[in-house]
């Protein structure tokens, strides 16, 4: 097994927030694009600790909504200035958080979607005495770049789950959907699946960006191959496209999905989508906020740097989906 370097932390000695209303007012206005970063942000808040969030996440996708609430949960409980940031481009990812490192943030929360790409801008940030954590995607690349933490789920295994449970469905012929090429966890789920699944598995990957796209391609294999009985999604929008999908195209597969918001979780009560794996974005979002906070302040490191801590999976199903509307309506799941 390769050898892990040592994380370098900051050497900055921890100190105590206050929460002053001054910080709250400025997470209400924090930006959830690449083109607009919040003008409110960073060291406004005089005395507040200041924390970037970048992600790969796409404009308004709902997942990442529920990142970002969880973010600004922990940093209006925290007093800490937060920036959220995101581009699905890996350039334009890097770029953000060099821009962090630029604007001296105090701690730098980041996805590792693409970990090749963000090796350097993480590693630039360590040596300029900035703490990273890691979230939602890089579980297997996150101690390797000597980053301090990291929160959300073992894709691997959630995949292996699911093949459990296509098994226990009876399902002879899976498509699983890939909707982002090149993402590490979009692929390893698909691969956990192909390797619990007793029946077939194949990739299908889509321009996720395009809708319309993702559509017509999920149902030309449909139509192409009718032995095709479960499309497994990697996202909710489209778990819920899917639905419709497989309807217009006559087929009789069933849809599952990996992740969940409020509307898939309509579709799970009404069976029109068997089951959802949660990772709890909205945790993930928190947890990486509040860990940054509890490193300057107390010095934590949440599973001492060694382990990653897990936020799933959890299979939300139509036996157990009411204990979860709840939190869904409130946007927290």
């Amino acid at each position: 097994m390769a050898t892990t370097p040592t994380p370098q932390f900051s050497s900055r000695p921890p100190r105590v927030v206050v929460l002053t209303a001054a910080a709250l007012l400025l997470l209400a206005g924090c930006s959830g694009s690449d083109d607009a970063r919040s003008d409110d942000d960073a060291g406004a808040a005089k005395g507040a600790m200041s924390v970037a969030l970048v992600t790969h996440g796409g404009e308004g996708d709902a997942f990442w909504e529920l990142v970002k609430a969880g973010a600004e949960a922990a940093a209006a409980k925290d007093g800490v200035a937060l920036t959220y940031v995101s581009d699905s481009d890996t350039a334009g990812q890097a770029r953000l958080v060099r821009d962090a490192i630029a604007d001296k943030v105090d701690g730098i929360a980041v996805t590792l979607a693409k970990p090749t790409a963000m090796r350097a801008p993480v590693a630039q940030a360590r040596a300029a005495g900035i703490p990273v954590v890691a979230l939602n995607s890089g579980i297997d690349a996150w101690k390797s770049q000597g980053v301090m933490e990291f929160f959300g789920q073992d894709e691997s295994l959630a995949g292996e789950a699911v093949g459990d449970r296509l098994d226990g469905l009876k399902a002879k012929h899976a498509l699983c959907v890939v909707h982002e090429r090149g993402n590490v966890a979009l692929e390893a789920r698909c691969a956990g699946v192909k390797k619990t699944f007793g029946g077939e598995t194949e990739n299908l990957y889509v321009e996720g960006t395009d809708s319309a796209a993702v559509d017509a391609v999920i149902s030309a294999r449909l139509r192409q191959d009718p032995t095709i009985d479960e499309v497994i999604t990697l996202g909710a929008q489209f778990a819920l496209d899917a639905v419709e999908t497989v309807k217009a195209a006559g087929s009789k597969a069933k849809v599952a999905t990996f992740d969940l918001n409020k509307d898939l979780v309509a579709a799970v009560r009404d069976g029109s989508v068997q089951f959802a794996v949660d990772q709890q974005p909205y945790l993930q979002g928190y947890l990486a906020v509040d860990a940054l906070w509890l490193y300057r302040t107390n010095g934590n490191i949440s599973g001492g740097g060694i382990a990653p801590v897990l936020t799933g999976p959890a299979f939300v199903t139509r036996e157990n989906v009411s204990s979860v509307a709840e939190f869904a309506d409130a946007g927290t799941r």
